[in-house]
């Protein structure tokens, strides 16, 4: 289990800073110079650990990728400059022409678009199934290389038991990777349940401000080794050490903003329950599956046709039409928008969401402010 309570009282003794920095020090260079001759050659052998390039090695995306791995109860982490560089970079570094994928669906459109339009003509063979399939079927992972999971999945939020997955997954030896970007470590530790490799988009609740754009991936150090060794340095996507400092930053606050998150979140659940006009709300609670521990910030609600999606979405103050979620603002994505996304066919279109869901991030505005604005715009849209 990862020991998250306690990351913020590490965090003076990230960096070891002689100087007695209350926050880690940024160390912006590109390069790293040794002392001789020898000191050079002993790292290039792989004898001693120096920093040697800031693409692939620096302290202060080391400190960040420290704690994360603390945090997630993983053995090492590898920061990477945005989310989907994560998910790439990671998948890359572990199949190869013939490999076999299982996928949840409703899975983030650009995964979804990476799969098809990178590893499907590159011959990877990539399954959507369910979320209930991976559970209910302990044989279906049987041919398959890689199960990718998210738990909730996005947009219609469905979570997943990730036990049951990561036993029926070790029977076939399939390797585990998921997206824990939605739950955070704060209310899921997929590695202590089974799972292999866990993913996030830093960008969204570990940055927590909107105002960075990055990736990590936690497992074992033979797995982070993997990923080192090959497409971290070859494909280029590196943290950069400001976005480091920064998502160090939002670490220190993480668990009390989850907190906060999930409250506002409860209140929407109870009140949006009450709502004829409410279809469906997709948003899993604690212990909706086991080891799921809080409600996060981000949910959806299908209306019915009473509703006009565009008019509601228009009279709302307190929330701003955007992509993204996971920082201070309130946010709505009507899923009218991403359906009519324009270029290749996305997860959206390809998994039938419904055109009358609108996914809702619940920032840490005051909730009876956006409740009252919520309430305000509905009964305004009314057709």
């Amino acid at each position: 289990m990862s020991d998250f309570q306690s990351i913020a009282t590490m965090m003076a003794a990230v960096l070891d800073d002689e100087a007695g920095s209350i926050t880690p020090p940024i160390v912006q260079t590109s390069l790293f110079a040794f002392e001789n001759y020898q000191a050079f050659e002993d790292r290039m052998a792989g004898r001693t650990n120096q920093s040697v390039y800031t693409r692939v090695q620096n302290p202060t995306v080391a400190a960040f990728e420290g704690l994360m791995a603390k945090a997630e109860g993983g053995e090492a982490a590898v920061g990477f400059a945005s989310g989907i560089a994560a998910i790439t970079s990671t998948l890359l570094a572990f199949v190869k022409p013939g490999s076999k994928i299982a996928c949840v669906e409703h899975v983030y459109p650009d995964t979804y678009r990476f799969m098809e339009q990178i590893l499907r003509p590159f011959g990877i063979e990539v399954s959507y199934y369910p979320v209930e399939d991976f559970e209910a079927n302990a044989d279906l992972l049987a041919n398959f290389d890689i199960a990718y999971l998210e738990s909730p999945s996005s947009v219609v939020f469905t979570p997943l038991n990730l036990a049951l997955v990561a036993e029926h997954a070790k029977r076939h030896d399939t390797l585990t990777i998921i997206d824990n970007s939605w739950a955070t470590p704060v209310f899921q530790n997929p590695l202590a349940q089974g799972i292999d490799i866990v993913v996030h988009s830093a960008s969204k609740y570990i940055s927590g401000h909107s105002d960075t754009v990055a990736g990590v991936t936690i497992s074992s150090q033979e797995h982070i080794a993997a990923i080192r060794d090959l497409t971290l340095p070859l494909l280029g996507a590196k943290l950069a050490p400001f976005e480091a400092f920064l998502l160090t930053r939002g670490l220190r606050t993480l668990n009390a903003r989850m907190m906060q998150h999930q409250a506002t979140a409860n209140l929407f659940v109870d009140r949006l329950a009450a709502l004829p006009q409410v279809r469906k709300i997709n948003s899993p609670g604690a212990n909706a599956v086991p080891g799921l521990t809080g409600r996060s910030g981000l949910m959806s609600v299908e209306f019915d046709d009473s509703v006009d999606i565009p008019k509601f979405s228009d009279a709302l103050s307190h929330f701003r039409l955007g992509v993204s979620w996971g920082g201070f603002e309130s946010l709505i994505l009507p899923a009218r928008v991403g359906l009519a996304q324009a270029g290749p066919k996305n997860s959206m279109q390809a998994f039938g969401v419904s055109p009358n869901l609108v996914r809702l991030n619940l920032g840490l505005e005051d909730a009876e402010d956006l409740w009252a604005d919520f309430e305000k715009a509905l009964n305004q849209s009314a057709t």
